[in-house]
């Protein structure tokens, strides 16, 4: 039960940073955005015009969350959970990331972000793009492959506490 509650809290709190930071600036989250957009956005001289997915500051801004994530995960798993072997420590954080990933997916990129006007790019409202929930689903897979080093990091650091 209280993996459960914290599933539903991860989620309400991914969602609601997910949510305001795309919807506060689109384009601070561009690297999120399907490869047609960010191509439109190139041409349209919206943002830096360059053959990499993402930029320096968005791999040190992704590691640093992800350190981050492992950090709070095995201090939520240790002091409430009463987690202290890696095993466990890496399965629930894992099942954990598995289903903010999910929900990421398949509500907040599949429903909201397809639909919301909040979204959209000056220039690039046309674009069918914004509705292409396969792109989301395959950034989820990879994204659900990303945990993986984080929550072996989780499992390792809740074995120490």
């Amino acid at each position: 039960m209280t993996v459960l509650i914290e599933i539903i809290i991860g989620c309400a709190v991914f969602g609601v940073f997910a949510i305001w930071n795309t919807a506060r600036d689109p384009l601070a989250v561009i690297s999120d955005y399907p490869p047609a957009i960010r191509q439109r956005c190139r041409e349209l001289g919206l943002i830096e015009n360059t053959e990499k997915h993402y930029s320096t500051k968005d791999y040190v801004r992704k590691g640093i969350a992800m350190i981050l994530f492992a950090g709070i995960f095995a201090f939520v798993l240790s002091k409430i959970n009463g987690i202290h072997s890696f095993k466990e420590g890496f399965l629930v954080s894992y099942l954990i990331w598995l289903a903010i990933a999910w929900f990421d997916a398949l509500v907040i990129d599949s429903l909201w972000f397809t639909h919301s006007p909040k979204v959209r790019i000056p220039g690039t409202e046309d674009m069918k793009e914004y509705g292409d929930c396969m792109f989301h689903i395959e950034q989820s897979a990879i994204g659900s492959l990303l945990g993986l080093p984080v929550c072996l990091l989780t499992g390792l650091i809740a074995s120490v506490l």
